[in-house]
């Protein structure tokens, strides 16, 4: 049996870890647990900054996906941002980073966003394969971080 629920107070503890390893395999600053668990409470159902979803299998949380809510001036419109994405490396290629991508697209579509964005690794070529499988458009801007 596998779900999709929403993170909350009760089940965040159970994502803290694989935060933990996504942070690690995009090589980012070592965080505190303490920090992941402050900073991702932030993110629920009740929240207008965005909210965070696991992914259930057996019992055992495999997965997880952050959404943002921003704006964009060039459709003037309000936009979803798939931060996060992170699927346990046992349980990739088994449709679930597929299942939590169209979950946050409908979540986001249900809140007034006109599009979910992304951006990956480039040599993260695992997940371009999947992402290139969906009915989506690659972008071809430049990603810049001051």
């Amino acid at each position: 049996l596998a779900m999709i629920e929403i993170v909350s107070s009760d089940n965040l503890d159970e994502i803290l870890p694989l935060i933990k390893s996504y942070q690690e395999f995009y090589n980012a600053v070592p965080t505190s647990l303490a920090h992941n668990k402050h900073f991702f409470s932030q993110f629920n159902e009740e929240s207008s900054a965005g909210c965070q979803f696991l992914y259930r299998k057996e019992d055992k949380v495999v997965a997880f996906a952050t959404v943002y809510f921003t704006f964009n001036s060039n459709v003037a419109a309000k936009v979803a941002v798939l931060n996060d994405l992170y699927v346990t490396p046992e349980f990739r290629g088994q449709q679930v980073a597929r299942q939590l991508i169209e979950h946050c697209r409908e979540f986001a579509r249900g809140h007034g966003a006109v599009r979910l964005q992304w951006v990956t690794a480039p040599d993260n070529l695992v997940a371009q394969k999947l992402y290139d499988s969906l009915d989506v458009k690659k972008s071809e801007w430049a990603f810049y971080i001051y």
